[in-house]
């Protein structure tokens, strides 16, 4: 059984409230101030924003659906029973940004429902920027709708990636594909946040975007987004695409087939 329309309001409501509560929390932090912490990689850290974010996200989600499932990255999956619906948050996309204090972070939450991702809401509350994603109603930033862009070919594409935490001791670390797009693309940017990425991909702002070893919550939100804006998401095999995989490629659909090519020659 589809969700009703009331349903899928009631969901999206909630998401952005709690989008917004995140954003400003995370605002809060950058202005006065904040503790770093590493995780397992000295390069992947976490701060106290992340956490009171995450924390103040999941208890607006639950306020208002106290039964549904929650997946977050600092928390994990919620020790509750299953449930069609599933919210996949993450209360600070690009902490390195954060920690320096670069403008170029994100709240993302996403929302399944049994297993598709049918919701995604991404804040930006640098530029207090809010993308939507609904699944068969488009997509939006602040309201407006949006769409991928014309670019018709790699070469006149501006493309963005990013590296994973053990980009220094793995060997799949994604320099090969990237010394390879350099030479055949109009450019490429490294942002430092996915979701982020994917939105700008959504509104037109760069053509593609590919990475290796994405977490569910990076990209949740942002494929919802990228399709009801027009674009393409798949894996690195051009095969259907699973926020719970390790490839990602998206792009405005148009450059999809030259960029899985370089893809496949680069990593065969």
């Amino acid at each position: 059984m589809a969700l009703s329309s009331h349903e899928i309001d009631d969901l999206t409501q909630t998401a952005i409230q709690a989008a917004r509560l995140g954003g400003a929390i995370l605002q809060d932090y950058a202005q006065k101030g904040f503790t770093i912490h590493s995780k397992a990689q000295a390069i992947n850290l976490v701060t106290e924003a992340d956490l009171r974010s995450e924390e103040a996200i999941i208890e607006s989600i639950r306020s208002h659906f106290p039964e549904h499932q929650i997946l977050s990255e600092e928390q994990g999956l919620q020790d509750i029973p299953q449930h069609p619906i599933k919210w996949i948050i993450d209360p600070l996309d690009g902490t390195i940004n954060f920690a320096h204090g670069l403008p170029l972070y994100n709240v993302s939450i996403g929302i399944e429902y049994q297993g598709t991702c049918v919701i995604g809401v991404i804040y930006d509350p640098s530029r207090d920027e809010l993308f939507l994603g609904q699944q068969g109603r488009g997509a939006t930033l602040n309201d407006a709708p949006i769409h991928v862009s014309a670019t018709p070919k790699l070469a006149e594409a501006l493309l963005v990636t990013g590296f994973a935490y053990d980009i220094h001791t793995a060997i799949d670390n994604n320099l090969k594909e990237f010394c390879a797009f350099t030479v055949r693309a109009r450019g490429i940017r490294r942002l430092g946040a996915a979701a982020i990425d994917l939105c700008y991909i959504a509104c037109g702002r760069l053509d593609g975007f590919w990475e290796l070893q994405l977490n569910p919550w990076d990209t949740a939100a942002g494929k919802v987004i990228v399709e009801e804006a027009g674009g393409k998401i798949t894996n690195y095999a051009g095969d259907h695409y699973s926020i719970y995989g390790k490839t990602t490629l998206a792009t405005n659909t148009l450059i999809h087939s030259e960029m899985l090519e370089i893809l496949k020659e680069v990593r065969q």
